[in-house]
């Protein structure tokens, strides 16, 4: 018995040693016969959601509210219309990132896939394909009491929306205040402990 055992070992240990290195080749050409996902910035590649892959903030998808809410509650809103594919709206995305940064507790921030929009004959004021365009990205920025105060499309300079947005919240324009900015973790330690 002991001799059989130690003839079958061996050959069992080949056979094995075989089956492994021709499933790691399989793999290897399955994997080299793939091809890879090469989309970036400044393609027009679907590679996920632009606000989470681009802009780093998955909070900004699905928006917190509608237009409608914001409407009805006289909140500032800016409907912000994208699709993911597209390289505009791909580096537009950081540019809505900032906003929400410093506006985002005070304005509803929507943003919408216009794949998204039903195709209708006529659309509600409360409704985001009342206010599109046709082109990408394109944003719509509404005061507290409903009134479009910008509605461009093309890639809108922060710096644009950011004067509109000082105009609804009455805030001294850029050029005569401070720049906004956010405490850094450590400073807000730093005043705790003190």
């Amino acid at each position: 018995m002991k001799g059989i055992k130690l003839q079958f070992l061996p050959i069992f240990s080949l056979n094995w040693r075989r089956f492994l290195s021709v499933f790691l080749l399989l793999v290897c050409l399955f994997s080299l016969s793939m091809s890879p996902a090469f989309a970036g910035l400044k393609d027009d590649r679907y590679d996920g959601n632009i606000f989470v892959v681009y802009a780093g903030n998955g909070s900004l998808v699905p928006p917190r509210a509608t237009l409608a809410t914001a409407l009805k509650e006289h909140k500032p809103a800016l409907l912000v219309f994208y699709v993911d594919d597209s390289s505009d709206c791909k580096e537009y995305a950081i540019v809505v990132s900032r906003l929400q940064e410093f506006y985002g507790a005070a304005t509803e921030i929507i943003p919408v896939n216009v794949d998204t929009i039903l195709p209708t004959q006529t659309y509600n004021s409360t409704e985001p394909g009342y206010y599109y365009s046709g082109a990408v990205p394109q944003i719509a920025l509404f005061d507290q009491s409903g009134k479009v105060v910008l509605n461009k499309t093309g890639q809108v300079p922060y710096e644009e929306v950011d004067d509109r947005l000082r105009e609804v919240f009455d805030l001294l324009p850029r050029s005569q205040s401070l720049e906004l900015k956010r405490r850094s973790f450590n400073e807000l330690n730093s005043e705790l402990t003190e």
